[in-house]
């Protein structure tokens, strides 16, 4: 799915005008979520943390990506590298947080000790073991990006080349700049639905009328459009009668499969990522970027009131959907092209996804 699949009124692609939404077992049940986990979290990228939290030398950024443990770390030459965060001893941590000054790698268990670049150099007490060498022990590398002041983990080769999944975000919204904005704070919410379907509840405006009367009033609904990209869809509209809340412009709703969204307002960047804590337990963290002229920040409370209201909002829709979905009494609907071809476009994806992984016979 290329550029010629951009969504259009008079130009929707026939599977699109077919499509139905994806089953209610794709969203239900511990199998769900470790194919989810295996499938798509571990063969994709994924935003662990930001340029400012590995600006120096010896930053380090502790975090789980599709249930593995990982350590990002800014080297002394400057290099970002990540690993997983376990010793090839016996699966000890080598960090226990996130924090600065991290040297050598010395896993807090046994006390084996690695170099920055992932190189075994000190093994206490090993000195009777037959055929222990040293290099037969380094720490697996997993692929980083940086991007925009946004630093990404791949932890299979199988990902596609970053370059290929976010190409022309930048581009498009310019001349806003989203690696000069400043983070400001981070909010996280919990909500009681498989992270399934908050992500289809992001992808699309149908339900803006309905579920955010607030946020209908700031957007321009009978413009607001859809367009789908290779691996990210793009919803965007004219803001209108908002000069207190988001200021004059667009607003850009980006979703970069599986689970980052950028939300970018004018002198304003929302970052979202959806992280999934079990099969009907979701865990979404939003981070909030501004620019530093005086407009920007003057907006920054109204904003923050305007945002929980509308994240309010769909924690309830999201809820009651998980629930009806888990009723037995749902079958897969219709989806509506003009206004749920993202949705479309993210459940194409996934179909992807799982074909592969059971073309290879993976399991669990």
């Amino acid at each position: 799915m290329g550029e010629d699949t951009v969504a259009d009124v008079r130009h929707y692609p026939e599977s699109l005008r077919r499509a139905r939404a994806l089953e209610p077992r794709w969203y239900l049940g511990e199998d769900m979520l470790a194919l989810d986990r295996r499938a798509v979290f571990a063969r994709t990228w994924q935003f662990v943390a930001h340029r400012a939290q590995l600006e120096a030398p010896g930053d380090h950024v502790v975090e789980q990506v599709a249930g593995m443990p990982v350590l990002l770390l800014r080297g002394r030459d400057g290099v970002l590298r990540a690993f997983p965060n376990v010793c090839r001893h016996r699966a000890g941590p080598l960090a226990h947080s996130s924090g600065k000054g991290l040297g050598a790698l010395r896993c807090r268990y046994h006390g084996w000790l690695y170099d920055q670049e992932g190189r075994l150099v000190a093994a206490p007490e090993m000195q009777d073991a037959l055929d222990f060498r040293a290099e037969d022990h380094r720490l697996p590398p997993l692929r980083v990006a940086e991007w925009q002041g946004f630093v990404f983990v791949a932890l299979d080769e199988s990902a596609p080349p970053f370059e290929s999944v976010y190409a022309g975000i930048a581009e498009r919204i310019a001349p806003v700049n989203l690696g000069a904005m400043r983070w400001t704070r981070r909010d996280a919410w919990e909500v009681a639905c498989n992270w399934k379907v908050y992500v289809d509840n992001f992808l699309e405006g149908y339900h803006l009328p309905l579920v955010h009367p607030g946020l209908s009033k700031a957007l321009d609904y009978r413009a607001y459009d859809t367009e789908l990209h290779e691996w990210y869809s793009l919803q965007h509209s004219p803001l209108r009668d908002t000069s207190e809340t988001y200021g004059d412009g667009r607003a850009w709703y980006y979703f970069v499969y599986p689970n980052v969204m950028l939300n970018v307002m004018p002198g304003r960047l929302q970052a979202n990522r959806v992280l999934p804590l079990g099969p009907d337990r979701t865990r979404v963290e939003f981070d909030y970027f501004y620019a530093q002229d005086a407009a920007s920040l003057a907006r920054i409370e109204s904003d923050k009131a305007m945002s929980d209201e509308i994240q309010i909002e769909d924690l309830a829709i999201c809820e009651a959907v998980q629930k009806g979905i888990a009723s037995g009494r749902y079958e897969a609907g219709r989806l509506c092209p003009r206004r749920e071809s993202g949705v479309w476009h993210f459940h194409e994806l996934l179909r992807a996804a799982y074909a592969r992984d059971a073309a290879t016979g993976a399991r669990p």
